[in-house]
């Protein structure tokens, strides 16, 4: 809430979700914002429904700013509006991952101290005997959404929901295993927004983009909301099915798409019938993130989209988006993140505290405007994250003398052999690029005399005929024998 001690400016006001999307309604109100299957939400109903939560989650359930909730569910236009009309509320919702088992879904809600739990039909059949700590109501999105949100009583006007209030809480698991809330706040989500549409160039209202992403997860979340924040339009779906979605990039004049590395493996992997049908895109921006878009998989993108199309944001749940590698450099600039996003300071630290120098490793750390605000209930773990400011994750990242990064490993991922440090993902770069490896993971494991010793768990592509050493073969001239994996596992998927 506000400080009765601080009298702000005239001037001032509020930055909300909910108030960004109503802008946008005053332009167009007719225009659709979202499609979802056949179903589609204009920019009057979409605003008058996230006010419909807003005022059933006051009336009838009672909750005041500061309290929170939780939404099981998989993508949807209702999942929007109800996240949007919760922080509007002052009710923020932890984004909980519906591919979760019962108990991990109850440990999430109960450890978000959430109040009310709106749910999916499927997630709430999962959820239907469980008991809760704080939960008094599970809303299953569908008719009883809609009869919910029917009752609803107007509001004289929307309520305002303080800028630095806690928009979302999305759960993360860190070096420990265990599920942890991170407060995202209004402030950093809706200036994000803006850092994006400067950065990528696909959020204007004339743009169409296409979120496939899981809403539950912070990337998600984000690239579906800046379409309508900024007066655009957004399909979403809700299963990615990678031969719908090139069918989509090729007839419904699609701007802008955001991927991980598997979606893009997946897609680029789909017989040649189902390739032709996305040739005549209408793309302007493809953006990765989320994990590591492996070199050879760039390339496989560019040449297949086009070039000045491409950019690899880095960034974290806690963080933001930290960095971006914008298309010019997409070729140039191998295995690279690119440079810090609009308004975002970098700092790479040794284990003393202090900057490296150029091509050194260390530690990233983040300051920009685009910061979570904590871990909910985990003070310690807060702390651990935040030195006077600046927040770090655990990556580890070197800078080259044009300012760019390069993401080396995560700290705890580092292996070391023989007192050697080692990052895995610097074989996996090698290794991904063999034309019948599929994907792959080194990892490092207990080894009596040298303490650590790499093993590669690698997955051929269909057809393809590979044995351990076929794979250390391939490494040979690539990496130095320190660096290559002593073992090879084949699976059918990484889990």
């Amino acid at each position: 809430m506000n400080d009765p001690l601080v009298e702000l400016p005239l001037s001032f006001q509020h930055m909300s979700m909910a108030g960004g999307i109503r802008a946008a309604m005053y332009r167009s109100p007719d225009k659709v914002a979202y499609k979802h299957g056949d179903r589609t939400r204009n920019y009057r109903d979409l605003v008058d429904r996230i006010d419909r939560v807003s005022a059933a989650i006051i009336g009838d359930l009672g909750l005041e700013p500061g309290d929170h909730g939780a939404i099981v569910a998989g993508n949807s236009i209702e999942y929007m509006e109800v996240v949007i009309g919760a922080s509007q509320a002052g009710v923020a919702l932890a984004t909980v991952n519906p591919k979760l088992a019962p108990a991990e879904l109850v440990t999430i809600c109960d450890d978000a101290e959430a109040r009310v739990i709106f749910a999916d039909s499927a997630s709430a059949e999962l959820l239907k005997d469980s008991q809760f700590a704080t939960a008094e109501r599970i809303i299953v999105i569908g008719q009883e959404l809609e009869d919910w949100l029917s009752k609803a009583r107007a509001l004289a006007e929307p309520p305002e929901s303080d800028e630095w209030g806690i928009f979302t809480i999305p759960y993360t698991s860190g070096t420990t295993g265990r599920p942890k809330g991170v407060l995202v706040p209004n402030r950093s989500r809706i200036l994000s927004l803006f850092g994006m549409a400067v950065e990528y160039g696909c959020y204007s209202p004339d743009d169409r983009f296409l979120a496939i992403a899981p809403m539950c997860h912070g990337a998600g979340m984000i690239f579906a909301l800046a379409p309508p924040f900024f007066g655009g339009y957004a399909e979403i779906m809700d299963v990615f099915e990678p031969a719908e979605v090139m069918q989509k990039l090729g007839t419904e004049s699609i701007t802008g798409f955001f991927g991980v590395p598997t979606h893009f493996h997946v897609m680029l992997a789909q017989e040649q019938a189902v390739l032709d049908s996305a040739r005549k895109h209408s793309l302007r921006t493809v953006i990765s993130n989320a994990a590591p878009l492996p070199q050879a998989m760039k390339e496989r993108i560019v040449k297949f989209f086009g070039h000045g199309l491409l950019h690899e944001t880095y960034g974290s749940t806690e963080g933001g988006i930290v960095s971006n590698l914008r298309p010019p450099d997409q070729l140039r600039k191998l295995q690279c993140v690119g440079q810090p996003f609009p308004y975002t300071l970098v700092e790479l630290r040794d284990d003393d505290g202090n900057e490296v120098g150029p091509d050194e490793v260390g530690e990233l750390f983040s300051k920009s405007p685009y910061l979570f605000d904590g871990y909910w209930q985990r003070p310690e773990e807060t702390e651990a994250a935040y030195h006077d400011g600046w927040v770090t994750v655990g990556d580890m990242a070197r800078r080259d003398d044009e300012g760019h990064l390069y993401i080396v490993d995560r700290k705890k991922d580092m292996v070391i052999s023989g007192g050697v440090n080692i990052y895995p993902r610097e074989i996996e770069e090698i290794l991904f690029a063999h034309p019948d490896i599929a994907d792959v993971a080194v990892i490092g494991v207990p080894d009596e005399k040298w303490g650590e010793r790499l093993k590669a768990f690698v997955v051929i592509g269909a057809d393809a005929d590979l044995d351990q050493d076929a794979v250390i073969d391939y490494c040979e001239g690539r990496i130095s024998s320190m660096k290559t994996p002593k073992e090879v596992a084949f699976i059918d998927l990484l889990p």
